[in-house]
Order: structure tokens, then C-alpha cells, then sequence
């Protein structure tokens, strides 16, 4: 009797440990997980000024002043502007576009910095309705840059005007602000060790190629790095063939397949060997870029068209033919051409309309990545359609 007491007590000693340590230990292993978020987001990050794709003189310091003072409001380490502009003065950094190796390499032992992040303006105009296109990503600093997160958004102030109009946005603000709140709850989602970017709703049918090539050499199970040439461009848009090259390095590294090289590590490739774009990459260009970016592809086109519209009355176009040249074989494993406006299949009450070139264009380089993985039944599979790409 006296051992099954004794028995008994050491069981209700062991219960009542384990009541109390068992939540502690729960309690712990959060707080552990919630100590990585937070050290994840204190990483110190440096803003480069942004940088005006729009071709207008547009408000690109009250951009970045908004985007400074937000990432401050959720606890972002941001630098100081002091020091970032002594340390712009000290290495005359005037693009910022990019951060090439030696700039990256800069940040992380002068000052510390474990990221910066670029804002690219693509559009923006303040006549009724407004309408404003944003890029931006972040990268890493150190010896080897890279693209940690990248988002875009596109939006005009008659995207969704409601019933009697009460959903239009008149004040430019007010869009800049929408804007910004969507590509900056992007950042603090990775920030915060969340999913990267926005939900991918999959880009609609009518949006693929026109016309689409695709070699069996190209292995969608395979991890390529990438690198994107800057577009050539024959548009009438000052600076298109920029805002292609940044369109697709943000949907190729959503596809998830793709490690895009730093836009800025490559545009110093490009000035090293006095590559002079002409009518774009040729293969002999192609095979320099490759061999000292060690990269598995390369990427470039001809952007044809990209037009936005000011005002109620117009449609946004865009027109681009894209190729990827592959380093091993030294083929074109991909090649396409897709051309679309903002009303194509819209019939009945502006339903499905894209008002921006950005939105239109984000669609259509989305549908290349994907058919770049995937062959054409795969892809259609996905999209719940039995037409043909060709």
C-alpha cells in the first residue's frame, strides 16, 4: 500500500509539472518564433531616391517621404538621410535604378545596411481620373546582391467606380496613398517572414502571346538563374524598354523557377563590356553577358508599343516580343510576341477594362512566365480553357 501511495504521488507531481511546464514551453517556442520575425524585421534598409520612369515631372519626393515615414510607423530600421547622402556623394551614385556588386558591397561594410530598397515611378498623371504605376523590390547588400521581394501596382482612379460613382478617386493623394499601402503591406508581409507578394490570381486568357515558341530544352523542374537584358524599344514611351525589363523580372521571380540577377548588377555588366543596344541582344552580346554573370539564361525583346492615357476617354496598349537564349546549347529555347489594349473582350459595361499599361502589361508577362514552365495543354489546363496557344 505504502509503495502504491507513493507510486500515486509521484503521478500527480509529474501531472502537475507538466500542466505548468507544457504551456511554457508552448509560450517559449512562440516567443522564438515571433523573436526571428522581429529581428527579420529590424534588418536596417537604406531608400534610394525613386526613380521617375514616367517621363513627367512627377511628385517622386513626396513618394518616398510618404514610403519612409510608413515603414517607420511599423518599426522598420530605416537610414538615416545624412548618412545616405554622404554615402551617395562618397561612391557619386547617381542611378538609382539598381545597385550593382560594388555599391552592394558598399552598403554592407561602410554602413551597415542589410537591404535597400528601389521604387521605380512608371506612370503618373493627375488629370481627372488620376492614375499611378509602381515597381519596387528590395535587395540585398554584401558581395553577391540579390532580389529578396518585388511587387507592382497599377491603379486609376475609375478601376472601380461603383454604383453612382461613388467608388472614383479624384485626389491624386489619395491614389499615391492606395498605391503605396498595397506595394508597402507587400514588404512588411516579407518582412515579417509572411508569404511574398500579393495572392496570385492567375492573369486572364485573352492576355497570353499572340504567337508563342517554346523548346523541349527548357526544363520546368529546373532552377535558372536569369538574367533580363534592358528591352529595346521602339515606342513612343520614353523609358518602355526599363519598365518591361522590370515587369518581367517581378513575374518571372513570382513563377517561382527563375533566380533573377539584380537589374543594376546587370546594367554594370552591360557598361564593363560597351555592349551598345541596338535593335536588341545578339547572340555573340549574349553569350559575353552569360559568361560573366554566370548565368543559365538571358532574356530580351522589343517592346513595341506602351501607351497610357490621360483623362476618361482612351485605352492602354502594350506590344513586346520576348526571347530566351540559353547558355549551354546557345539556342532560343523561348521566343513570343503578345500585343493587347485595355478593352479587349469588354462588351457590356466596361467589365474587365484595364485602364492602365501597367496592369495590362503585368497580365501579359505573367501568361510568359507561366507557358516558359509549362508547355501549352499544361498551361491551358490550368487556365480551365481547350483552345490552342499557338
Amino acid at each position: 500500500m505504502i509503495s502504491l501511495t507513493v507510486f500515486l504521488n509521484k503521478l500527480v507531481l509529474i501531472f502537475v509539472a507538466g500542466f505548468f511546464l507544457f504551456p511554457n514551453l508552448a509560450k517559449t517556442e512562440e516567443v522564438g518564433k515571433d523573436s526571428a520575425i522581429a529581428s527579420k524585421g529590424k534588418s536596417r534598409i537604406a531608400i534610394y531616391p525613386v526613380e521617375n520612369l514616367s517621363g513627367i515631372v512627377a511628385p517622386v519626393k513626396e513618394i518616398r517621404q510618404v514610403c519612409i515615414e510608413k515603414l517607420k510607423g511599423h518599426g522598420v530600421d530605416v537610414l538615416e538621410e545624412e548618412v545616405l547622402e554622404k554615402f551617395m556623394t562618397k561612391y557619386r551614385i547617381r542611378y538609382t535604378g539598381g545597385v550593382n556588386r560594388e555599391i552592394a558591397k558598399a552598403f554592407r561594410q561602410d554602413i551597415n545596411v542589410d537591404g535597400v530598397l528601389i521604387i521605380s515611378l512608371g506612370f503618373y498623371s493627375d488629370a481627372n481620373p488620376p492614375k499611378i504605376s509602381l515597381i519596387s523590390r528590395l535587395v540585398s547588400t554584401g558581395e553577391d546582391p540579390s532580389i529578396l521581394w518585388m511587387e507592382g501596382v497599377g491603379l486609376a482612379g475609375d478601376d472601380s467606380p461603383g454604383i453612382l460613382g461613388l467608388g472614383l478617386i479624384e485626389d491624386p493623394k489619395i491614389l499615391i496613398d492606395k498605391s503605396l499601402k498595397t506595394i508597402l503591406t507587400s514588404l512588411m508581409r516579407y518582412l515579417s517572414g509572411g508569404q511574398e507578394g500579393q495572392v496570385d490570381k492567375g492573369a486572364k486568357k485573352k492576355f497570353h502571346p499572340k504567337i508563342s515558341y517554346r523548346s523541349p530544352a527548357l526544363d520546368s523542374n529546373r532552377k535558372y538563374s536569369v538574367a533580363i537584358a534592358p528591352f529595346f524599344s521602339i515606342s513612343e514611351r520614353k523609358y518602355a524598354g526599363e519598365i518591361m525589363t522590370l515587369h518581367f523580372a517581378r513575374e518571372l521571380k513570382r513563377a517561382g523557377n527563375f533566380n533573377i540577377i539584380e537589374p543594376g548588377v546587370v546594367r554594370q555588366a552591360f557598361l564593363e563590356l560597351r555592349i551598345v543596344m541596338e535593335q536588341g541582344v545578339s547572340l555573340a552580346n549574349a553569350e559575353l553577358i552569360l559568361g560573366m554573370l554566370n548565368a543559365d539564361l538571358v532574356i530580351s525583346g522589343k517592346v513595341t508599343d506602351y501607351e497610357d492615357y490621360q483623362g476618361t476617354w482612351g485605352k492602354p496598349k502594350v506590344g513586346f516580343n520576348a526571347q530566351l537564349i540559353e547558355r549551354k546549347s546557345r539556342e532560343v529555347v523561348w521566343s513570343s510576341n503578345s500585343y493587347n489594349q485595355g478593352d479587349d473582350g469588354v462588351f457590356f459595361f466596361d467589365r474587365g477594362r484595364v485602364n492602365t499599361a501597367h496592369a495590362l502589361a503585368s497580365q501579359m508577362t505573367q501568361w510568359v512566365g507561366k507557358m516558359m514552365l509549362e508547355d501549352s495543354k499544361r498551361v491551358q489546363g490550368i487556365e480551365g480553357s481547350k483552345d490552342r496557344v499557338k
